[in-house]
């Protein structure tokens, strides 16, 4: 059965269509707090707000000595100023301790600086002798001084509810004093494989027309790289009854389905008709106007108002990463009230690529840099759907446009990059 392109859904309708049917499938109350030591990749369920100003009180950027800007005025290399030296304050002391003219204090990095010190002068910049200092250099008001509140006031925004937990972010959540904090629930997922030639890796030596079952592997090594927890996985025979039982299981207990294989024309092809006519799974689309991946699917099963998300991934290694990357992990975003940043960059290329005009190919490729430091991509070897090893070698996708049939060599191109970790 042919379909002509224009009967394909395009990349970017595909996208948009997943983004609005995985924000209905939102669970309403889908929150948790966790510890401290829990909350990396997860996403905030709630704003960040500032519990306190931010510094707290004003502190010394640098190790160095606080004085009164007068004093320095006159200060230079061949005729440094000589102050007094009064004391000292470490980090976590009081700030109590004042100077007047012709004193200095000595202020550590991150300790409170005093209301009358005008300034702290690195001491890089001075020599310590006895109870004296000598400066070879004047100041300028504040300097090398944190102010209260310069960065948050108490109150304030610090980030929106749906941010990626990433090591800044956890900080953040530390330093307001934070032991818990509410997550949205990170969503439940079950990996389905089909195909009778599939065998599991170190189980036996493989027949003729037998392979090792990677694309399970390597899915669910996608969902774990996203710092998700470990999916369900369930393998299907190719027959209708196999398949059926899989798909069973696996909507079960999950929020979003993956499989790989099956959702093609062949003959043993039973994913969407059992899908369909099986299990009441309800058919958004089927096949994208994309290579490799065209025979994707998408669908939704809902039951007493939860919806449940369905993707049938092409078999073939390089489609199923390839469509995880571009169609579930959105799906995957926006279960967890997150929302896509722009990763897309113009490069120039630095090999030709010929294409069949009518799909948006998304090539395999390395980033370089020329001698005059312009950004620079060139394909990986082995752009062929089941040659994981050009994937492996790749750091971006190049997207090469629908219409096109040659892009050449110095053409610009987008290209987005490919991390595996990130949304």
């Amino acid at each position: 059965m042919s379909v002509k392109q224009s009967e394909l859904t395009t990349y970017n309708e595909a996208v948009r269509i997943i983004v609005r049917q995985a924000g209905a499938a939102r669970r309403e109350c889908g929150k948790e707090a966790l510890p401290l030591a829990d909350l990396l990749h997860r996403f905030t369920a709630e704003p960040i707000l500032a519990a306190f100003d931010l510094p707290r009180f004003d502190n010394s950027a640098v190790d160095g000595y606080g004085v009164l800007i007068e004093d320095l005025a006159k200060a230079s290399e061949s005729s440094p100023a000589r102050l007094s030296l009064s004391g000292s304050i470490q980090a976590g002391d009081s700030a109590d301790l004042a100077i007047r003219s012709g004193q200095t204090v000595k202020i550590l990095t991150g300790a409170p600086v005093p209301p009358s010190v005008e300034a702290v002068v690195m001491r890089e910049f001075t020599r310590e002798s006895k109870d004296t200092v000598e400066f070879f250099t004047g100041a300028g008001p504040g300097e090398n001084i944190r102010r209260r509140g310069e960065e948050f006031q108490k109150g304030d925004q610090v980030l929106p509810a749906g941010q990626r937990i990433d090591p800044p972010v956890l900080g953040l959540i530390a330093s307001f004093g934070h032991a818990v904090f509410p997550v949205t629930e990170a969503p439940r997922i079950a990996i389905v494989s089909t195909g009778d030639e599939l065998v599991q890796p170190g189980t036996t030596p493989l027949a003729s027309g037998q392979i090792y079952d990677s694309n399970s592997h390597a899915l669910r090594a996608a969902v774990l790289a996203l710092g998700l927890p470990e999916p369900r996985i369930f393998h299907a025979g190719d027959c209708p009854e196999e398949t059926e039982k899989a798909f069973e299981s696996a909507l079960g207990d999950s929020d979003l389905v993956i499989s790989a294989g099956g959702v093609s024309v062949g003959d043993r092809d039973f994913v969407k008709a059992t899908l369909e006519d099986k299990l009441g799974v309800r058919t958004i689309f089927w096949r994208v106007a994309i290579k490799p991946g065209k025979p994707v699917y998408f669908g939704c099963h809902e039951t007493d108002g939860v919806k449940k998300l369905v993707f049938g991934l092409p078999g073939n290694p390089v489609s199923v990463l390839l469509t995880f990357h571009l169609f579930v992990k959105p799906a995957l975003l926006t279960l967890q009230g997150g929302a896509k940043k722009a990763r897309a960059l113009t490069a120039r290329l630095a090999k030709q690529v010929r294409k069949k005009p009518g799909r948006l190919d998304f090539v395999r490729g390395e980033m370089t840099s020329s001698q005059e430091g312009t950004l620079q991509a060139i394909p990986t070897h082995g752009q062929d759907s089941h040659m994981l090893s050009g994937l492996a070698a790749a750091e971006c996708l190049l997207h090469c446009r629908q219409e096109a049939s040659l892009l050449a060599e110095g053409d610009l191109i987008d290209i987005e990059i490919l991390d595996w970790t990130n949304y």
